[in-house]
C-alpha cells in the first residue's frame, strides 16, 4: 500500500481528541456489511476482499436467508455457491475458500467460528486484516483490521503513521486511548470511505480539520 504521509505524527492529546470527536459524532458504529451471525460475518468478509461491501450484500442477502450455517454451506456445496456469488470479484476462488473454511469448522470446531486469532488464521482465505474483523464485531476485542482506508486515513492525518498495514496496527493499537479501542476500526473505516477518500478528501466536511497533519488538507 501506498499513500501520501503526514509531515509529522498527531500528538497524543490530538489522537484523543479525534477520537472523542468521533465517538460523539457515531457512539455505535457498525459494518456497512450485512450479516446474521458469526458465521455470516466471518463468510461476508472473506467475500469482500478486493470487492465493495454494498456488492457483497447484494449476494449475500438472498444466500444468508437460506444458507447461515457451515452445515448449509458445506450442503450447498462449491459450484451453487459459485452462482450465488457470481457477481464478486473473484468469486471462484472465494467460493473454493468458503466451502473448504465451513467444512473445517464443521470437522475441528462444532460448526462454531473460534474466537482466537490462530484458529481463525488457520482457515482458507482467512487472514489477519479478516480475522481482526471478526474478534472485534463479533467477540468484542479492540483489534485494528487495518484495510485501505485505515491505512490511508492513519498516514494520511497523522494519526498512526506506518509503512506497512502491520506497522500501522501496532501504531493505532499504542497511540489511540484504551476507552476508543474497540470502535476505532469503525470510526476509520467510514472516515476513509466517505471523508477522507483517496482522490480528494472531502476536507469541508471533515470532523478533524484542525487536528490534522496533511500538508494537503483544504481546510
Amino acid at each position: 500500500m501506498t499513500t501520501p504521509r503526514a509531515t509529522r505524527p498527531m500528538p497524543l492529546k490530538d489522537v484523543a481528541e479525534a477520537f472523542e470527536r468521533f465517538a460523539r459524532a457515531n457512539p455505535s458504529p457498525r459494518s456497512d456489511l450485512e450479516y446474521t451471525n458469526t458465521y455470516t460475518l466471518l463468510v461476508a468478509v472473506v467475500l469482500s476482499a478486493q470487492a465493495t461491501d454494498a456488492g457483497v450484500n447484494r449476494a449475500t442477502g438472498p444466500l444468508f436467508r437460506s444458507v447461515d450455517n457451515p452445515a448449509a454451506m458445506v450442503a450447498l456445496g462449491e459450484e451453487r455457491l459459485r452462482e450465488a456469488i457470481r457477481t464478486i470479484g473473484l468469486y471462484r476462488n472465494k467460493a473454493k475458500n468458503v466451502i473448504a473454511l465451513s467444512r473445517r469448522l464443521v470437522e475441528e470446531f462444532g460448526g462454531e467460528v473460534p474466537a482466537d486469532r490462530e484458529q481463525l488464521e488457520s482457515l482458507p482465505g482467512v487472514g489477519r486484516k479478516t480475522a481482526n474483523v471478526v474478534l472485534n464485531v463479533a467477540f468484542g476485542e479492540p483489534t485494528m483490521a487495518v484495510d485501505t482506508h485505515i491505512f490511508r486515513v492513519s498516514n494520511r492525518t497523522g494519526l498512526a503513521p506506518g509503512r506497512d498495514p502491520l506497522a500501522v496496527e501496532k501504531a493505532l493499537l499504542r497511540r489511540i486511548p484504551e476507552a476508543y479501542r474497540l470502535h476505532a476500526h469503525h470510526w476509520l473505516i467510514l472516515h476513509g470511505r466517505y471523508t477522507c477518500v483517496a482522490r480528494k478528501p472531502k476536507c469541508a466536511e471533515c470532523p478533524i480539520p484542525d487536528l490534522c497533519r496533511f500538508p494537503e488538507r483544504t481546510a
